[in-house]
């Protein structure tokens, strides 16, 4: 009986450690599966080359003209008002009823021409905000119209009270989240992880302390036979295992494989910047930016839906914000410094394309209708913006093969389409369907 019980001794104290090893693994698991609560930030495509609105004067409810007025509103004057709260700017909640649509017009495409007319309103509304100069719009009088359709949309809406952030100033942020939020959900789920793992190393080494104490019981006892003081004071020679050719062979291959596989993979990101992350001369960060305050991409960066290039903001429109926003800030004394010496800030470029390579911005965003985050990954979560795609050859041209082409409404695209349907059945129309993948297309 006493050998039986010494021999299902190790069994037994095994068989529990992997129990709580599969219970921890379990609980891992589900923490993996939860959702990520990353805050999603600013959702680009909204381009301020929107669908043309009612004409200039003319009173409209139609909802393609709300829509583009929601696209051109955000793009451009969210950054410095709200509908029911004051932000940088006045709300413009029932702004048509305060002011005539001749009179909007005007002053949004030029509000220091306004004021400098002596308007009553205009001088006013200039002296209320500390004499803070409106950025002018080239915007068209029917694209404007469609800005005060859709805040009329907005104003017709009940009006939703504004909790007041608890700290910083209007349009710095502040809020925090809820109890009972997504967010303090996997908190509380991490730390019960945490405890989790804490009870199972004790567990472990209680196990461990009753293992050794139980052998010392047992080796004080007069009634063991030969196989039970074996078993008893058996141990493991770790010099056997180290000096076995076997395991010397698999290290020395698993070692060589490694060295090869680094050095192909050296080989193969000569000249790739993916992960490129360098300091700025700014601590700008976007996660604050386009992330929490949902500042559209195109306000900043004015170009990204109307040129081949992307421009970097110029000092100028930070200052639309921040002549009002953080004027204490170091980092924004940074700006202050630059535009009094009358010098660009030195920004470091993150992402570049080799000269060999023609790309156009606006083909892919205007014309393709791409988001900012296909290409530059989830810049709305970036304190520091990284370069997330690998931009190479093999990445864009994958691309091209798996993305349809929006040919609808589009007579160029019509024939094409027939015959790329007759000669391929259900296969999508994509980009290397229309010769996307063609050396010329990139390279002339």
């Amino acid at each position: 009986m006493t050998s039986i019980r010494l021999r299902t001794l190790p069994h037994f104290l095994l068989a529990l450690f992997l129990s709580f090893a599969a219970l921890d693994r379990a609980s891992a698991q589900d923490v993996g599966a939860a959702p990520d609560v990353s805050k999603e930030g600013v959702a680009p495509g909204a381009t301020a080359a929107a669908a043309p609105a009612a004409a200039a004067g003319a009173t409209t409810g139609d909802a393609a003209a709300i829509a583009a007025g929601d696209a051109l509103f955000k793009g451009n004057c969210a950054q410095c008002h709200a509908v029911n709260e004051k932000v940088v700017g006045p709300a413009l909640r029932d702004i048509s009823k305060r002011r005539s649509l001749a009179w909007l017009i005007p002053w949004i495409k030029n509000s220091s021409k306004v004021v400098a007319s002596g308007d009553e309103y205009a001088v006013k509304i200039f002296n209320e905000y500390q004499k803070q100069q409106m950025p002018s719009f080239q915007l068209s009088d029917a694209e404007i119209t469609s800005i005060v359709s859709y805040l009329d949309a907005e104003s017709a809406k009940p009006a939703v009270a504004v909790t007041p952030p608890t700290g910083g100033k209007p349009g710095e942020g502040g809020e925090t989240a809820a109890p009972g939020t997504e967010a303090g959900a996997a908190k509380y789920v991490d730390i019960l992880l945490i405890v989790l793992v804490v009870v199972l190393i004790v567990l472990v080494v209680t196990l461990v302390i009753i293992a050794n104490i139980m052998k010392d019981v047992l080796r004080g006892r007069k009634d063991l036979d030969g196989r039970d003081v074996e078993m008893l004071e058996q141990r493991t020679d770790w010099t056997q295992l180290y000096k076995s050719k076997v395991v010397r062979g698999l290290a020395v291959g698993i070692f060589v494989l490694a060295v090869l596989y680094e050095s192909v993979q050296g080989v193969m990101a000569v000249g790739l910047q993916q992960g490129y992350q360098p300091t700025q001369p700014i601590a700008f960060s976007h996660k604050l930016h386009a992330g929490e305050h949902q500042i559209n991409c195109a306000y900043c960066h004015t170009s990204v839906y109307k040129s081949k290039s992307a421009n970097i903001p110029s000092a100028n429109i930070c200052m639309n914000c921040h002549s009002q926003i953080k004027t204490e800030s170091p980092e924004i004394k940074k700006i202050y410094r630059a535009i009094q010496k009358n010098q660009p800030i030195q920004w470091v470029r993150i992402h570049n394309l080799p000269d060999l390579a023609y790309f156009n911005h606006s083909q892919h965003t205007q014309v393709g209708g791409l988001e900012c985050q296909t290409c530059h990954g989830p810049i709305q979560n970036m304190e520091v913006v990284y370069q997330y795609s690998a931009l190479t050859m093999g990445w864009c041209i994958n691309c091209h093969r798996e993305t349809p082409l929006n040919t609808k409404g589009n007579g160029y695209y019509d024939k094409l389409v027939q015959l790329h349907d007759k000669a391929n059945g259900a296969v999508p129309f994509t980009v290397s369907s229309n010769g996307g993948t063609e050396c010329s297309k990139c390279h002339y």
